[in-house]
């Protein structure tokens, strides 16, 4: 009984955004994804756990907020700030820090436990993310922190501003948009359909048919 409740609730309380511009959070995804999203093309259900498992995600970042809002060696410069406006982008980062006066943005990312045991590195798609951050808040730095969310292990890496990698990114984005505003759908992803963008994407089904 509860359970069933439970799952209307998230289903009818999630909020479903109609994609004008691309997202921080779509570096490195796939541009048929993108694409379909700009489109609000038909896409599987979403699963209710998923849905708790994303506010869960939400708890955990309030919590590491908290623990840097009261370390006297951290300045938390801005939480939950957006990037300037942009005409094709749009994002918010988690916090801008000062630490031993130098500035970060700082991205949390929370993964479960068989995942950060794995983690030796940061994700590639993540790292684009924050190089994104750097370059709209021109700072030189970023951490992302990963949080196991069955454990609480912590584990960061540094990241530098990288000026070319920024720029490929934005100018494949740019493209990318020309696309979409011209309705011609991008190619499919070169490891589709065994690659794992591709079984846990939410658009599976469409894409299979074109």
């Amino acid at each position: 009984m509860l359970k069933n409740l439970i799952n209307q609730f998230y289903l009818e309380n999630r909020k479903d955004r109609i994609q004008h511009r691309f997202y921080i959070s779509d570096a490195g995804r796939c541009p048929r994804q993108i694409y379909y999203s700009f489109k609000n093309a038909p896409k599987k259900q979403i699963d209710p756990n998923f849905l708790r498992l994303f506010d869960l995600g939400n708890h955990l970042h309030r919590l590491i907020m908290r623990s840097l809002l009261n370390i006297k060696d951290i300045k938390v410069v801005a939480s939950e700030v957006n990037i300037p406006p942009q005409e094709i982008v749009s994002g918010r980062a988690d916090a801008i820090l000062e630490v031993n006066r130098e500035l970060y943005v700082l991205d949390i990312k929370s993964i479960n436990s068989k995942a950060f045991e794995y983690l030796k590195d940061a994700k590639e798609d993540n790292i684009l993310q924050v190089q994104l951050y750097l370059h709209y808040f021109k700072v030189k730095k970023g951490i992302l922190l990963y949080i196991d969310k069955d454990k609480l292990r912590l584990k960061e890496f540094i990241v530098n501003y990288d000026s070319k990698q920024v720029e490929k990114l934005l100018k494949e984005w740019t493209e990318l948009r020309k696309q979409i505003d011209s309705d011609i759908l991008p190619e499919k992803l070169p490891d589709y359909p065994s690659g794992w963008k591709c079984r846990y994407c939410k658009f599976v089904e469409i894409c299979k048919k074109n």
